[in-house]
């Protein structure tokens, strides 16, 4: 008697666009200059919003104050970014 034995392999509906960003990552000069830079930049602002902006913890309760908590803080490190722009010492020739 002979047994058939089927295995089934699931995969995520999403999973060929996954790999497809991966590839794509990974396997393009141009690309890997610009994610190499993230750590330089997203990266850093989500740092700073952990150590100087108290993003690693809350007292704070509820989806909407932690969101309004949130939007908040990035706010700030936005209009810290845009001071930083103005206010930077002219360019001598």
């Amino acid at each position: 008697m002979n047994h058939i034995t089927l295995e089934v392999v699931t995969r995520h509906i999403w999973q060929e666009y996954a790999e497809e960003a991966d590839h794509l990552r990974h396997n393009q000069e141009e690309v890997k200059e610009i994610y190499a830079k993230r750590k330089e930049t997203i990266e850093r602002v989500f740092a700073d919003a952990i150590e100087k902006h108290g993003m690693r913890w809350t007292t704070l309760r509820g989806l909407k104050k932690l969101s309004m908590q949130a939007m908040l803080t990035f706010a700030a490190l936005n209009l810290k970014k845009m001071a930083n722009w103005t206010w930077r010492s002219p360019v001598r020739a």
